[in-house]
């Protein structure tokens, strides 16, 4: 029986979110205000548990950039797409 481990960074929209703004700005991920402060992360991924809907679609502000979470898997910031890994 193969095993595969849930990779929670990689796998999780809310960490890629933050991931990908931290990359786009050239920031410490740690440096960022919380993500909860703008959207539940929770929430967010319950949404995005599976690529089901590659129709849905979220978008908010954070630290001043625009961000779309979309049900494909990709994330854009300001309109640059972050492909999920």
């Amino acid at each position: 029986m193969v095993e595969s481990a849930l990779d929670h960074h990689n796998d999780s929209p809310s960490l890629r979110v933050i991931d990908a703004l931290a990359s786009t700005t050239g920031t410490d991920p740690l440096e960022l205000d919380p993500l909860y402060e703008v959207v539940d992360p929770e929430a967010l991924d319950q949404l995005f548990r599976d690529e089901s809907d590659a129709f849905a679609a979220v978008s908010f502000e954070y630290e001043g950039h625009s961000v779309e979470v979309r049900g494909d898997g990709t994330i854009s910031v300001d309109g640059t797409v972050h492909e999920p890994v």
